[in-house]
């Protein structure tokens, strides 16, 4: 016997969206009870604006945090640019702000539908239960995303028993399809009420959205000051000052964090590896190769940047010495501390071969700082900071590309 799939399926839509049972109306109490949310001010189209302002945000700052992952962990498919030199700067810098802007937006969008959470029956068929357990989770991934963002930004990682990057990365995914889910869902509730009521929201919504707009606007006023120096005065949200640190720069993790106080010019050597075998080169010998200047910013996960003059040998120098072409060979470079994440790095070739990617001997004109990696480090165009390897003491030219 063949059976007809067409009416399997339709038997299968009748039971996902036939109505459940209410639950008695005696408990229809609290929250629960009709009009117990009188706010004239919220509307469809007001939630309809305020959804696509934050979707617009969502989906900015989705695309520059994968950039910005997949240029700290690239898989084998993706390559990054070494110019222009600013350009990480400016997406990092993008990802951040428009995070910070979704915190009054996110506020704002859960104030105008809280309500529903309490609309009756709380439940009318699987369809609704299933919509709704989307929305929670929507919910919790874009207030965790919002959370952790701003801890990050803060470099206050107590709360997060996780490391962030992996945690706010994954979250992200989740984030996007429940957003996407959620979109496809709504979109006609959505155009419904920009369709309806085409004329301009009354002056009590004008006010609330201008209390937005004003909002967003004076959180990235009082935080983009960590990236450009001008409005460094103003950046009383940011945490970090591009001007404030060792040799007037910010530093993230100290020479005592990484057990590296112990270095000393007299002792220390760079060994370099590559098809013409292992050479050790002391501080003495790296001085006395050409020394190149270069200004390149430093520019962090967490949104702050700034620029520097530094000056050192070229890394491609270095590799012509150990035998290679800068132009078909990556490099990996190790750190003389012991542990951590980003103690080493790779260059590709198009950093490599860029004569701006320098293993640097010192910063605007003096030794390094040992917390900015004395008695090398790299600097490279383009490049996020954890990435800029401190206290480089090993450098291994691999398989020419």
């Amino acid at each position: 016997m063949v059976r007809d799939p067409r009416g399997a399926v339709r038997r299968a839509a009748r039971w996902w969206f036939a109505p459940l049972p209410p639950p008695p109306e005696r408990l229809r109490r609290g929250p629960l009870r009709p009009a117990a949310f009188p706010s004239p001010l919220r509307s469809a189209r007001l939630t309809s604006l305020l959804g696509i302002a934050l979707g617009v945000a969502f989906a900015v700052c989705f695309a520059t945090g994968l950039l910005s992952h997949l240029i700290q962990h690239p898989p084998g498919w993706f390559s990054w640019p070494a110019r222009p030199v600013g350009l990480y700067r400016v997406t990092q810098g993008v990802h951040v702000a428009t995070g910070l802007v979704c915190v009054p937006l996110l506020g704002v969008k859960l104030w105008s539908v809280y309500p529903r959470l309490f609309a009756w029956p709380p439940v009318r068929s699987l369809a609704h239960a299933a919509e709704r357990a989307g929305v929670a989770l929507l919910v919790a991934a874009a207030l965790f995303q919002v959370v952790s963002g701003v801890l990050n930004v803060a470099h206050w990682y107590t709360p997060m028993p996780f490391f962030f990057t992996t945690g706010h990365y994954r979250v992200a995914w989740l984030v996007a399809g429940a957003l996407l889910l959620h979109i496809g869902v709504q979109l006609p509730v959505v155009r419904e009420a920009l369709r309806r009521t085409r004329r301009l929201p009354d002056a009590g919504r004008r006010r609330l959205l201008t209390a937005v707009g004003a909002a967003a606007g004076l959180i990235t006023l009082t935080t983009v000051g960590q990236t450009l120096r001008p409005l460094e005065s103003l950046a009383v949200l940011a945490p970090r000052r591009p001007s404030r640190g060792p040799q007037g720069l910010p530093v993230n993790k100290t020479a005592a964090a990484a057990g590296t106080t112990t270095v000393s010019a007299a002792t220390y050597r760079l060994s370099l590896t590559g098809p013409g075998g292992t050479i050790e080169l002391d501080l003495n010998a790296l001085n006395a190769l050409p020394q190149h200047t270069v200004d390149l910013p430093i520019t962090c996960v967490e949104g702050w940047s700034a620029g520097a003059t530094w000056t050192g040998v070229r890394l491609s120098d270095l590799v012509e010495r150990a035998g290679a072409d800068p132009g078909r060979a990556t490099v990996l470079v190790e750190s003389l501390e012991a542990g951590g994440r980003y103690r080493s790095s790779t260059v590709d070739a198009a950093h490599t071969s860029d004569p701006l990617t320098l293993i640097a001997l010192r910063l605007n004109g003096q030794v390094l700082d040992p917390d900015h990696g004395f008695p090398a480090r790299l600097i490279a165009p383009n490049r996020p900071g954890v990435l800029q390897t401190k206290w480089v003491g090993r450098l291994t030219v691999r398989g020419e590309e």
